[in-house]
């Protein structure tokens, strides 16, 4: 991880925000102190990317707000979105099977709040700690068939169904982190371009607006400047499923 972000020095913030974490709600007091110890946590400014393919290190990331697109470069030049994540998220978890996040950049979408954890760290603690590394495994393995409903979608749906789909998952994604404010309201996918939602389902974004307006002529959304609303939740299903 780049050292250029800022680091968070105030120790009580950090031990509260691990202490909320589902991965880690087995630990005993005195192992959340320890946790608290090696892990570091830093601001991460909107537009950063904080990981890159050539990083040496094999980290855990925990993110605590804000949100981080994962993506792939091809050697063409295409970016093909692996993943994008929200508050209270771990990524980086491969390193616990050998396996580094081998051709990955992770760029921050907003201003990010990141609590990073060494290998080493991570295995030392699910030692002493098994249920940790259990689930850890289950972040996995919702990871991993998220990623296979993806490819399912690639192989044999359309764009208008691929985009549907991606749309109803980002809207239920967010709406688990509605702002206080009360701007962003169920329903609303906010802070993404027509660009990102292009890569996100492997096509290119005059193709991905043309849906986009297609679904908005038919009633199932409106379009707003980094902001989609969902106005027919059934139909843009059966579009989903079609």
């Amino acid at each position: 991880m780049k050292t250029e972000e800022k680091t968070i020095s105030q120790p009580a913030e950090k031990l509260r925000y691990l202490s909320e974490l589902t991965v880690f709600q087995d630990l005993s007091p005195r192992e959340m102190e320890e946790l608290n110890r090696v892990t570091t946590m830093s601001t991460v400014p909107k537009g950063r990317v904080f990981y890159r393919p050539e990083e040496p290190g094999e980290v855990l990331f925990i993110l605590k707000d804000g949100r981080v697109q994962l993506y792939r470069i091809s050697p063409e030049g295409k970016k093909l979105v692996i993943s994008t994540l929200g508050p209270h998220t771990l990524f980086g978890e491969m390193a616990l099977l050998g396996a580094k996040m081998h051709n990955t950049f992770a760029e921050a979408l907003d201003d990010c709040l990141i609590c990073v954890m060494s290998r080493a760290d991570l295995e030392r603690l699910i030692v002493n700690k098994p249920q940790v590394a259990v689930r850890i495994l289950e972040v996995t393995g919702k990871r991993l068939r998220d990623a296979e409903e993806r490819l399912e979608n690639m192989a044999f749906k359309g764009i208008p169904a691929r985009l549907a789909n991606l749309l109803l998952r980002l809207a239920d994604e967010q709406a688990t982190h509605l702002p206080a404010d009360g701007d962003q309201q169920p329903g609303d996918i906010v802070g993404l371009t027509h660009q990102d939602l292009a890569e996100s389902v492997g096509t290119y974004r005059e193709t991905a607006t043309q849906v986009l307006n297609d679904l908005k002529a038919d009633g199932l959304i409106e379009i707003g400047r980094k902001r989609i609303t969902i106005l027919d939740r059934d139909r843009l299903s059966e579009v989903a499923n079609s």
